[in-house]
């Protein structure tokens, strides 16, 4: 329910302030009765699937166990739509019913992180990634929550300019609206001693980063107890932990310094450009200079 009114409350104040019907939605259920959501409350809908008015674009939404809602008819359904050229995209984890459908192969989307191992695994075809939201001409995705909110807002700037958007984010008392590369979370430290010296560690040495087996030297344990510790508390290997750190300093470089991709691949531990473009994008799901050109357009 988060993730469906996040993205249709941004919509309905838009047409308020505009004072026309700048967006229109309809709401389709499976055989067209009102929907149970997770928190327990009736959503009203204006129709079946086989019922359901040609429309331009389709959002799939769904929450929990979304599989077991997964079947030929809904597959057979969503086909049709893509064939009659019909702008699919997921929320939360819709992209398991437009994946099943064959609909996602090859294309990159996102959806909730607490689905993304379980996705990849179901679907490797899809390159499936952790940022908010993911818009092309082919389609759309967004993790879900809040991040909903972000991808209307984005529709609005879009489609009728930053002014509109930034009123609409005003009303929202949504004070930054995040780019589609930022990460869905941040993982606080733990107050675990030895887990914050080993992330103390990392932060100093970035540039040049120590190997797994000299960080644990360093902090007089052994890397097997130090893989542990981490798996216990950041469910994250300390690999995925120090990759993760070097990258979230190169995106703020990227963002708030004029820095060369090449400078700031150097200054984050990569030997070359292309080894840093290629973990920025799968880690943000958009390449360096991509980043780069937004950072520059949003303070032009």
């Amino acid at each position: 329910m988060v993730a469906f009114f996040s993205a249709i409350e941004p919509l309905r104040i838009a047409n308020r302030i505009d004072g026309r019907p700048l967006f229109e939605w309809d709401l389709i259920s499976r055989d067209g009765e009102p929907v149970i959501a997770s928190n327990g409350m009736t959503l009203a809908v204006n129709s079946s699937l086989h019922a359901a008015p040609k429309v331009p674009s389709l959002a799939v939404c769904a929450s929990f166990d979304p599989e077991s809602c997964i079947d030929d008819e809904l597959i057979d359904w969503l086909r049709a739509c893509h064939l009659e050229g019909c702008v699919l995209g997921g929320m939360d984890t819709g992209c398991y019913a437009l994946a099943a459908a064959g609909l996602l192969n090859d294309k990159t989307v996102t959806l909730h992180w607490e689905c993304l191992s379980d996705f990849h695994a179901h679907f490797p075809r899809v390159d499936v990634v952790e940022s908010i939201y993911e818009v092309t001409e082919e389609g759309f995705s967004c993790a879900g929550g809040s991040a909903a909110i972000d991808m209307s807002l984005d529709l609005i700037r879009r489609r009728h300019g930053d002014v509109l958007a930034k009123q609409v984010r005003d009303q929202l008392i949504h004070e930054h609206g995040r780019r589609p590369a930022s990460r869905q979370r941040d993982p606080a430290i733990p107050q675990e001693p030895m887990i914050q010296r080993a992330i103390t560690l990392m932060d100093t040495n970035l540039e040049t980063p120590l190997s797994i087996r000299a960080l644990a030297n360093e902090l007089g344990i052994s890397w097997r107890r130090l893989d542990r510790l981490f798996s216990r508390h950041l469910a994250m290997s300390p690999q995925q932990t120090y990759l993760a750190r070097r990258l979230d300093n190169a995106y703020r470089l990227l963002s708030e310094t004029p820095h060369s991709i090449m400078d700031i691949s150097l200054a984050t531990g990569f030997a070359s450009a292309s080894s840093f473009s290629r973990a920025f994008r799968h880690y943000y799901g958009s390449t360096p200079s991509q980043l780069r050109q937004q950072a520059v357009s949003n303070h032009a």
